[in-house]
Parts: C-alpha cells; sequence; structure tokens
C-alpha cells in the first residue's frame, strides 16, 4: 500500500501464427507492458545468431493513410455539426454533459478493417465532396463580390462605366488609394515623368485618402506604378467588372444575399451528414488508431523462422490473468518465462497502489516524478495531508462550501467522461470540506459575514468559533499550529527518508541527511524543558550535549558546509507560516469586501443599494477564485519542496499498459 506495485518481468515465446492473436488480447486486456527488445538483439553478439529484429506489419502504412483520412473526415464532420449557441448550452454542457455513446463493433482483423474503412469513407466522400465543392465556389464568388463591392463603394463618386476602364493596347487605367498627404508629392512627380496622364481625384470616405483614377499612356505605367509605391498607394482590381458604381453595388449585394442562403442550405445539408456519419466515423478513427497501435507493435518484437519473442512487465496481481489471457490465445503454443526484476539492473516501470480514497492523488505523485521501485510511495500522506493544507490555507468556510459545489459539479458532470475531471473534483470536494470545518473553527464565514450583516456587531464571533483560535482575534496561535504542523511533516518526510536509505543500504546517507536533524530537535526540545521547567539542571546540559553532538555529525557526514545546511531546515520550517499568511489574507479581503459592500450602501444614496450587492458579489468572486488558486499552489508547494525533498527520489518510468484505448467503442458488450 505505502509501495508502487510489485512487479514482475516476462518473457514470452510463441509460434508466429499465434502472434496476432496473442497480441490482440494482451491489447484488449491492458495488463503488460510490452519493452522494445529490438536494439539490444542489434547490439548483442549472442542474441544476435539466435534472433532477428521483427519488424511491423505490412498493413501499417495502408492503416496509417487511412487514420489521417477519417481524422480529417472526423474534423471536418464536427465543424459542420449543429451546434446551441448561447451561454446556456456551455454552461448545461459544463454541468451536465451529455454521455458517449459507445458504437459496438465486431473484432476484425486487418485486412477486414481496411475494407470496412474504405467502404465507410467512400460513402461519406461521396455525400461530403460535392458540398465541399459547392461550398468553395461559393466563397470563392463570396471574396469577388466583397472586392468588387470594395471597388465600387471607393469609386461610387466616379460616374462612370467600369467597364471602360479595362487596359487596352495603348492606353492604361490606374485606380487606388492614396493617403492625402502624399497626393501633392505625386502630383508634383508627374512633372518628371510624363504629360501623357490624367489624373481624376475624390475625397475618400476615409478621412485623410483621396481616391484616384489615373489614364495614361500605357508606355508609362511602370513608371507611374513604381512611383505610387513609393507613396503606400493601395491599387484597386477592377479588371472583370462592369457597369456603374452604383449597379455594381446593387447587383453584387443581392448576389451576396443569394449565396448567404445558398450557402446555408447546403451546410444544414452537411449537418444531417455529420448527425448521420459522424459517431460512426469516430468510432472507425478509434478502431484503425487501435490496429496501428498493434500493427506497429511488432517492431518490438525479436523472430526467428517460426517463432516470435517478446519481453514484458506485469504488475503481480494480474500475472494470473495474464498467463491464463496468453495461454487461451495461443492455443496453448507458448512459453512464458517469469522472473522478479533486479532492482539494480532493470528500469523497473511503476505502477502505484493505493486503495479508492487515494487514487485521486496519484496525478500529483506522477506530476512530480514516479517514484523509484523501491522507495515509499507518498500517495497515502498527500491524500491526508494535501487537502487539509488547502483547508488551512483557505480557513474560509463559505468560500469552502463554494470549492466544494464546484468540485461535486465537475465530478458529477464533466468527470462522466474524463477520469481525470473526476478525480479533480474529488479533490476539490475534500479541500472544501476542510475549508469549511476550519473556517467554521476560526471565525470565517465569508469574512465576517454574519456578525456584520445578520447580527449586526462585527466583533461577535460564529458560535462554532475556538476562541483559542479565533483568526481575527488570535493570529499567533495559529501560526504556532502551522509551525507545529510543518515540523511534523517534515519528521515524517525525514523518517521516511531514512527507511529509504537504510533499505537501501546507505545508512551513512540516513545518519547525514535525515537522523542527524531528529538529534538536532531532541537536543532542541530537552534545553527548552530544561530552561522553562527546572529553570537550568541536567536537562538543559544534556539538551546541549546534545545539540553538539547533531553539530558534530552535520559535519562529520557533510563536511563544513554541513552547517550551511541548518539555515535550509529553519527555512523549510519557516515555510509552514504560509500556511498562516494565506489563511489571514483569505478572511482579512473577505472582511474588506464586507466593509466597502456596507460603506457603498449607507453611504451613497439611493444607487448605494444597486452598487453595495454588486461590490459584495464581485469582489467576493475574485477572491475566491485568486486564493482558491493560491491555495492549492500553497498546497502542492508545501508537498513538492519542503516535504518530497526530504525523501523523494523518483525518476521511475511510469507503468504504460499496452491498451486498447476505448473511449468510443465497444466489442461484444465489453
Amino acid at each position: 500500500m505505502f509501495k508502487p506495485a510489485r512487479m514482475k518481468k516476462l518473457r514470452i515465446i510463441t509460434l508466429d501464427k499465434y502472434a496476432d492473436s496473442a497480441v490482440s488480447s494482451l491489447h484488449e486486456e491492458a495488463l503488460v507492458q510490452i519493452e522494445d527488445i529490438s536494439e539490444r538483439i542489434q547490439q548483442d553478439a549472442e542474441w544476435r545468431q539466435i534472433l532477428k529484429p521483427s519488424s511491423a506489419s505490412p498493413f501499417t502504412g495502408k492503416i496509417s493513410s487511412l487514420l489521417m483520412k477519417t481524422s480529417g473526415t472526423v474534423d471536418f464532420l464536427k465543424s459542420m455539426a449543429k451546434k446551441e449557441k448561447g451561454i446556456l448550452p456551455l454552461v448545461k454542457g459544463f454541468i451536465n454533459p451529455p454521455p458517449i455513446l459507445k458504437v459496438e463493433v465486431e473484432a476484425l482483423d486487418v485486412e477486414e478493417l481496411i475494407q470496412k474503412a474504405e467502404k465507410i469513407l467512400g460513402k461519406v466522400e461521396s455525400q461530403t465532396k460535392p458540398k465541399e465543392e459547392k461550398i468553395n465556389q461559393l466563397d470563392s464568388r463570396k471574396t469577388e463580390l466583397d472586392n468588387a463591392l470594395k471597388v465600387a463603394g471607393s469609386l461610387s463618386n466616379f460616374d462612370v462605366d467600369l467597364g471602360l476602364l479595362e487596359e487596352s493596347n495603348y492606353v492604361s487605367f490606374i485606380a487606388g488609394k492614396i493617403s492625402s498627404g502624399y497626393y501633392d508629392d505625386f502630383i508634383g512627380s508627374l512633372k518628371d515623368l510624363t504629360d501623357e496622364i490624367i489624373v481624376f481625384d475624390q475625397e475618400s470616405e476615409l478621412k485623410g485618402f483621396k481616391i484616384l483614377v489615373i489614364v495614361t499612356v500605357k508606355k508609362h505605367t511602370e513608371e507611374v506604378l513604381s512611383q505610387l509605391r513609393k507613396m503606400e498607394f493601395e491599387r484597386f482590381e477592377f479588371s472583370g467588372l462592369s457597369g456603374k458604381p452604383g449597379d455594381i453595388i446593387q447587383k453584387s449585394e443581392s448576389e451576396l444575399e443569394s449565396i448567404a442562403l445558398e450557402k446555408e442550405s447546403v451546410l444544414n445539408d452537411l449537418a444531417d451528414i455529420s448527425a448521420e456519419w459522424f459517431e460512426k466515423l469516430r468510432a472507425l478513427k478509434e478502431e484503425l488508431e487501435i490496429e496501428k497501435q498493434r500493427n506497429e507493435v511488432f517492431s518490438s518484437f525479436g523472430e526467428t523462422e517460426k517463432t516470435v519473442l517478446f519481453e514484458g512487465w506485469v504488475p503481480e496481481k494480474k500475472l494470473k490473468k495474464t498467463l491464463l489471457t496468453i495461454d487461451t490465445s495461443t492455443e496453448g503454443h507458448s512459453i512464458v518465462d517469469v522472473a522478479d526484476p533486479d532492482v539494480e539492473k532493470d528500469d523497473i516501470p511503476v505502477q502505484l497502489d493505493n486503495p479508492k480514497f487515494a487514487k485521486p492523488y496519484e496525478m500529483f505523485v506522477h506530476m512530480y516524478s514516479p517514484p523509484n521501485y523501491r522507495e515509499i510511495d507518498p500517495t497515502i500522506l498527500m491524500a491526508i495531508v494535501f487537502p487539509f493544507f488547502f483547508g488551512f490555507c483557505l480557513t474560509e468556510s463559505g468560500y469552502g462550501i463554494a470549492d466544494a459545489l464546484v468540485g461535486y459539479i465537475i465530478f458529477r458532470g464533466l468527470g462522466r467522461n474524463s477520469k481525470t475531471m473526476a478525480n479533480l473534483g474529488l479533490i476539490m470536494v475534500a479541500c472544501g470540506v476542510w475549508a469549511i470545518i476550519l473556517g467554521l473553527v476560526t471565525n470565517s464565514f465569508i469574512g465576517d459575514f454574519i456578525p456584520r450583516f445578520i447580527w449586526g456587531d462585527p466583533s461577535m464571533a460564529i458560535p462554532t468559533t475556538i476562541p483559542s483560535i479565533n483568526s481575527f482575534a488570535h493570529p499567533e496561535n495559529i501560526l504556532i499550529i502551522a509551525l507545529v504542523i510543518g515540523v511534523i511533516h517534515l519528521n515524517l518526510g525525514l523518517a521516511i527518508g531514512a527507511y529509504n536509505n537504510i533499505v537501501r543500504g546507505d545508512t551513512k546517507e540516513a545518519l547525514g541527511a535525515q537522523i542527524v536533524w531528529f538529534i538536532l530537535e531532541a537536543g532542541i526540545v530537552l534545553l527548552a524543558l530544561g530552561y522553562l521547567l527546572f529553570g537550568g539542571g541536567i536537562l538543559m546540559y544534556a539538551g546541549i550535549g546534545v545539540l553538539v553532538l547533531s553539530l558534530i555529525m552535520l559535519v562529520y557526514f557533510n563536511g563544513l558546509f554541513g552547517i550551511m545546511d541548518l539555515s535550509g531546515f529553519l527555512g523549510n520550517v519557516l515555510s509552514y507560516a504560509r500556511l498562516l499568511a494565506l489563511a489571514l489574507s483569505t478572511g482579512g479581503i473577505a472582511m474588506t469586501v464586507n466593509i466597502l459592500a456596507g460603506i457603498c450602501g449607507e453611504m451613497i444614496p439611493l444607487i448605494g443599494i444597486i452598487i453595495a450587492p454588486i461590490v459584495f458579489i464581485g469582489g467576493q468572486i475574485a477572491n475566491l477564485a485568486f486564493q482558491t488558486l493560491g491555495a492549492f499552489i500553497n498546497a502542492l508547494r508545501l508537498h513538492y519542496v519542503e516535504f518530497f525533498a526530504q525523501f523523494y527520489i523518483g525518476g521511475s518510468q511510469k507503468f504504460k499498459a499496452f491498451r486498447a484505448k476505448r473511449k468510443f467503442t465497444n466489442i461484444g458488450g465489453k
């Protein structure tokens, strides 16, 4: 329970005709982590004499191609699906998302799956391709019309048929927009270019710009354009346009309306196609992903002319089921060698083995690093302490209720379809409960909300308050509690670290890195007891002696720099004062918001009654969000930085079973 799951090392040999069946069965059961032995075969001369590296299935390329095509189609149909608009569907999707409907599929071999995929994709493509082409045509035409509107709108003051401005063999027409600041410069530059040019200008609807229509002999076109480019001239493209600007605008707007209606009709058709095929294609995509993984895993194997060999890891608890699965899938034509791992040489994958209540916190341990195979797994301790630290940082029962409710909503909502979100929801519920408990005993319910607004006397305390730890009256006692908790938490880490070192046979490290601090603390306790209870005497001298012994041990095991570790240890203890700091800031800011809301209601005439609730609700929500985030980060930090530093090594690889991830499909009612 406090150690990672015991692992067994497997070596499996089977006839090549049963390899597909064995791989498929192990893939569906998700029991074994398969290791890649191809590199070892190439490097080890002894292995190379009897084995050669296996290769991926010849169907891998075809499966990958179909998977890519299916993924693109799924993404396209998802974008075409009808979506409810507005904030209400978004909130509903968060609180009560629809369950994932799994598609029943048959167990197919790779060739049958390829045929199935090609058939489905062919049907879908025959329905979607004409629609896609139509949308592309409409979008292309819309772009042309938008350009026509832009040009016609800019030239609306020129009452001329734009068809007459088409370039001829002898004359060029240039139309566009130029900054008013450059206009005079351009007109002045024409004197040096040519006299064979006419410029018509109008003020643009955009302030500070002019619209120009320039007529020149064709041989001067490039010179004129070169000059215009220096002046940030924006040229209009009006090739293909005919009619006066007003007529073009009217005609284009009418056609754009028709295009919008036609496109909406095509999109509705695609939405219907999406409703018909999306779930089937999503399931097909999952089938192809699973098949691709199965085909690729063969490149991790070794083979002879008639047999296949592969290796893997399995948790000891699942060994019996694994052996049965292999025996059944190969019809007894297999040999399985089961061995204990060599903890000194093997890179053993780690699977955490914790009771149900601690499972959600495994993600925190993995975020840091999976533990070493032989060391203590801190997940259970974290499951107990983390919510308490969060609650201590928050120490606010009103906010705790809000966090617990949000956690429950996440668990019952997004948690239905996501294990990660379900775990996060459960963690938030536990954290919220601790915040409620600690807030009630320290006199904090949305700051001083109840005494101030309900009882009318801010100096009063809520009935559940323990007077000696009233956060508004005796913060010094809460600081003492925080530091005592910190010492206990650090000592627990030191004890685990000493155990890990002793198990590994590194007694010297245990004495110099962990046990020395217990001796130092014992000396401080004896010194304090001797001074406080007896005003000196033998206990005090004994304490001094033990302290000197601890200092000698620090120097002996860690060198002169060991003395510097004293400040580090003291810093770790004082880090737990953040529990008090965050607790007081949460209640203090909540109280400040209450005071501001009260001032608004009392001192601002008429609209104060409206402003006060806005200030109260907005301020409390903002404080809740920031303090919840702060409590989460600091509770995590006290584990990662202060606690784990005393014992945790980590660095192992996480156990990753060869698993068929079926989120959207079922085989045979599984």
